[in-house]
């Protein structure tokens, strides 16, 4: 379940790197994969934290500003195969389940940005996971690389409820099978992301 609200965290940043990369040119941007993270982190038994991450999260942002971000659940990397096997079977319900962002882009401000500039701004958007939907708020910190390159980031972490996308009882599922006395409902996510054109 933390993985699930991590990655709607990352699927906001996304969401915001793109709008701004998207800033600076005519064509779609998309987002670079090797140079691109999500990573949300967990406790258990009160006292264990642990980071884990999504290797497979993709983006684009269209001409008018129309943000898509879909992220592959079955990609979650605990660095435990068989807490990876839990997560996808029991939070995540199936290997090929995915989460999707959605979200607008305000252009305006994306193209005062200059090479070399950065800037904070609010994203707010939808995440869609399971038939369940969640509105999402971040600040994200956006950075111009170049002209066909932009960096997004948290600006701090983000902190998400897995109630809210109804994963507590899929979490209670693991607590059982690793017979662990908790694990946290609500999760820290940062993101890094890059997108080009």
């Amino acid at each position: 379940m933390k993985h699930l609200t991590r990655l709607a965290t990352a699927a906001t940043l996304m969401t915001t790197l793109a709008t701004f990369a998207h800033a600076g040119g005519h064509a779609n941007w998309t987002a670079v994969p090797d140079q691109s993270s999500l990573a949300f982190g967990s406790i258990k038994k009160d006292t264990v934290g642990e980071v884990h991450h999504f290797e497979d999260v993709t983006g684009t942002v269209s001409e008018a500003g129309a943000l898509a971000i879909s992220i592959n659940l079955g990609s979650v990397e605990t660095y435990i195969d068989v807490r990876n096997e839990r997560m996808i079977e029991h939070v995540f319900k199936a290997a090929d389940a995915r989460a999707t962002l959605a979200g607008d882009v305000d252009m305006e401000a994306l193209n005062a940005l200059e090479v070399g500039e950065t800037t904070l701004t609010d994203f707010e958007g939808v995440l869609s996971l399971g038939g369940r939907e969640a509105e999402v708020e971040a600040e994200i910190l956006v950075a111009r690389l170049t002209e066909d390159r932009v960096l997004v980031t948290t600006a701090s972490m983000i902190m998400l409820s897995t109630a809210d996308l109804g994963m507590d009882q899929g979490i209670d599922t693991l607590m059982k099978l690793a017979k662990l006395p908790g694990i946290t409902r609500v999760t820290p996510i940062t993101v890094r992301m890059v997108f080009e054109k």
